[in-house]
């Protein structure tokens, strides 16, 4: 699978969590230790300079994935392989996350927020040049350089998601994760941030592992897109593709939660059912409680991931062949 277009490559991943009862209650309780399959066998690439997008209903493990490839979490199976930066070191991956107002240390001013990878990493060789690195990086966001005075508190919703993305430029990555960037945020600037990031990928050549569960928000970002659901993707293609011909009944269960301005009151198919506990996943196909063409086999045998028709991968036993 390695390939020198390729930033990011994960194989087979896979994340296990302990989530049994303290001992003495199982103890007492006589319960045995449970275990959270929140991410199971996932793979796929993301081209450098491309952006990849990880969609499907929370707790589905796609922010487990995230933290998964930055570090914060090891992985119980699998690999996860960087290429080397383009200057010949590791790649940087640096996240962009969900809540910009729980991810600024509040005690801090946004110069020293800024400047603190800066510092880290060794990258300005002054207590001057770190501050004009700031003073570029608030600017190359949409901000002032006399923002760099104040605290996180005083500025807006988007303003502090702004402060987020110069903090995570400020190591000079080439590769950023971002959970969820735009869903704490208004939609009007949910706008601006998602134009911000685009500009930013072209200007800077970055590559964006960029996670979602709103399809409309992925088809503006999004080279390719992977579709999760308990804890595996079910389908993958390039974001046109999966638009125009979804074959996973799952991913044309999200299209649908797409408001559609031509047609607001268009006839929808509904699907019921809630998703089925990851801690007590349904044998098969986990979809097939909510799955309106499932049939015997989807009951007992879990679908391998294979080509579909247009490019991509899917994992469903009704999709064509």
């Amino acid at each position: 699978m390695r390939s020198a277009r390729n930033a990011l490559e994960v194989d087979q991943l896979t994340r296990v969590f302990d989530v049994s009862s303290p001992w003495l209650n199982r103890m007492i309780e006589r319960k045995p230790k449970r275990y959270l399959r929140a991410v199971q066998d996932v793979t796929f690439i993301v081209e450098k300079g491309k952006c990849l997008a990880l969609v499907g209903e929370s707790g589905c493990g796609k922010s487990t994935v995230a933290r998964l490839v930055t570090g914060l979490y090891q992985p119980t199976e699998g690999a996860i392989l960087f290429a080397p930066a383009s200057d010949g070191k590791p790649m940087d991956a640096q996240m962009i996350f969900q809540d910009p107002h729980a991810s600024l240390n509040p005690r801090w001013r946004v110069g020293d927020i800024i400047a603190e990878p800066i510092r880290e990493f060794g990258l300005r060789d002054s207590a001057e040049a770190t501050t004009l690195r700031v003073a570029e990086l608030l600017k190359i966001v949409g901000l002032s350089p006399d923002d760099s005075r104040r605290y996180p508190h005083e500025f807006s919703g988007g303003q502090r998601q702004r402060i987020s993305i110069a903090r995570a430029l400020a190591s000079e990555p080439e590769f950023l994760v971002c959970d969820e960037p735009t869903s704490a945020l208004d939609v009007s600037v949910q706008a601006q941030i998602l134009n911000l990031m685009r500009e930013l990928q072209d200007e800077l050549g970055l590559t964006y592992l960029f996670i979602s569960h709103n399809l409309a928000v992925v088809r503006h970002m999004a080279d390719r897109i992977a579709v999760m659901y308990l804890g595996r993707i079910v389908e993958e293609a390039d974001t046109e593709v999966l638009f125009a011909d979804p074959q996973h009944p799952y991913t044309q269960l999200l299209l649908q939660t797409i408001p559609d301005v031509a047609s607001p009151n268009r006839n929808r198919e509904m699907m019921g059912g809630e998703p089925p506990s990851p801690l007590d996943p349904p044998k098969g196909c986990a979809f097939h409680p909510r799955c309106p063409l499932a049939a015997d086999i989807c009951r007992h045998e879990t679908p391998r991931v294979r080509g579909r028709q247009g490019g991509g991968v899917v994992a469903c036993h009704m999709a064509p062949l």
